[in-house]
């Protein structure tokens, strides 16, 4: 196992979705998510390689997810960069540790300072440019059992 790699910080929209959002009549929205994300996540998870996920969105289909991963939600930032920066140092963390995941230009910064990236098939072309690995599937396709094979193939 790459054993280096102690945090993976997931985008929301377009990384664990497929960057599509359902609009009720009530203006409550829903999104789709894999379920062999939550399969993998448990799979990365037991490997003790903490995950968190990092949203400029604030709803609550991303906490709701969020907690039935049992994973850490951050939402509302803004300043992605900042925000990531911030969790890095709050573990004592270097950057070498860190996988971020993304797909949008509002990424940009945390794959700046991340150890390693990856981006699905599907992000903005700047985006695949910069990313240290593409993963061959879109956002939401299940894009995290191709993380966890990456983290074990040491």
């Amino acid at each position: 196992m790459k054993s280096n790699y102690k945090l993976i910080v997931y985008d929301f929209d377009g990384v664990l979705t497929d960057n599509r959002v359902w609009v009720s009549e009530t203006g409550e929205e829903t999104v789709a998510c894999n379920r062999s994300d939550g399969w993998w996540i448990g799979q990365i998870r037991d490997l003790g390689v903490e995950q968190i996920i990092l949203s400029t969105e604030t709803n609550p289909v991303v906490s709701a997810r969020g907690k039935k991963l049992k994973i850490e939600v951050h939402q509302g930032k803004q300043d992605k960069a900042h925000a990531f920066r911030e969790l890095v140092k709050k573990r004592s963390l270097s950057f070498e540790q860190v996988v971020y995941i993304g797909n949008d230009m509002n990424d940009w910064g945390c794959f700046e300072n991340a150890g390693f990236t990856f981006a699905p098939e599907d992000s903005h072309p700047k985006i695949l440019q910069i990313a240290k690995q593409v993963i061959p599937v879109k956002g939401g396709a299940g894009i995290v059992r191709f993380v966890y094979d990456w983290l074990v193939q040491g």
